[in-house]
């Protein structure tokens, strides 16, 4: 299995973010006769302007055009694809920021609505997010059988809540992907330290795609360093800053024998995470 993460300088024209994707797809360098999995970053066919935006776009589960131009892109290209988020109707004049799962013939295998939203203060030129004003917080974990092994999904701020890693890592997961878009500010405080912690814990492979640059004349800034973590915790691959490809090839021969020799998980005497459901939504 050949791993491939596109960095993006996602906008809010849909249609150029789209052509942007589809130019990357169609000079992906592969491995003769290895399967694909590509990974797209948060927010990865709209970006930058104010989060209400998100519901102009918001289809439901079975209409969106987004959606199905993604998919359309996974089985054009013969790919695996984690597609990104895309915003989708959650009914209450909020959406769900959802990242999907399609298969190489453009299938849903698995989907995933972000749980943990972004009400945070910042020392940057946006100042204040307050994601939870647009965006309705997911209500499951997902961890989908693929043929390449099983696959776990989180987005972007989750990666500061190792809960969630370890319920994904319990559920068997031996991959994770997580599309995102870090804040500048953030991510060069803490990106790659979470992404190296998460995989070490839960003896995983990390996959953490992100958005970079600045975004709409610079009214957004993103970190970017999209990156391959090992389940050691070492990095495969990784894109400092600019746009296009991060690849490595997934070997999980390694994976086994760390967990076999180092069996965290049988050692752990703490009780398995729960999620709460129905949290009021955040302030800060």
């Amino acid at each position: 299995m050949q791993i491939n993460l596109l960095q993006c300088q996602s906008s809010q024209d849909i249609s150029k973010n789209l052509a942007y994707i589809e130019s990357q797809l169609s000079q992906l360098p592969r491995i003769e006769g290895e399967a694909q999995l590509v990974v797209l970053p948060e927010c990865c066919l709209l970006f930058g302007g104010h989060e209400s935006q998100q519901l102009q776009y918001a289809g439901d589960d079975q209409s969106s055009p987004l959606k199905t131009a993604l998919a359309d892109l996974a089985r054009q290209y013969d790919i695996y694809l984690v597609a990104g988020t895309i915003p989708v109707s959650a009914g209450d004049g909020r959406v769900y920021s959802r990242t999907y799962l399609f298969d190489n013939l453009g299938q849903v295998l698995g989907d995933y609505d972000k749980l943990h939203l972004f009400d945070v203060d910042i020392s940057d030129g946006t100042k204040e997010y307050r994601e939870s004003d647009t965006f309705c917080p997911g209500e499951k974990i997902s961890v989908i059988d693929t043929p390449f092994g099983k696959l776990g999904l989180a987005i972007c701020y989750d990666l500061r809540f190792p809960e969630l890693f370890r319920a994904m890592r319990l559920a068997g997961a031996e991959i994770i992907a997580l599309p995102a878009a870090f804040t500048k500010v953030t991510g060069e405080a803490h990106w790659q330290t979470l992404l190296q912690a998460r995989a070490i814990e839960n003896q995983c492979f990390i996959l953490g795609a992100g958005q970079w640059g600045q975004h709409n004349q610079g009214s957004r800034e993103t970190w970017g360093q999209s990156m391959i973590v090992d389940p050691w915790g070492r990095i495969k691959a990784q894109k400092m800053t600019g746009c296009g490809w991060v690849q490595s090839q997934l070997d999980k021969s390694e994976m086994i024998t760390i967990r076999q020799q180092m069996p965290i998980v049988g050692h752990n005497r703490f009780a398995e995470p729960q999620l709460q459901h129905k949290l009021q939504k955040s302030r800060s």
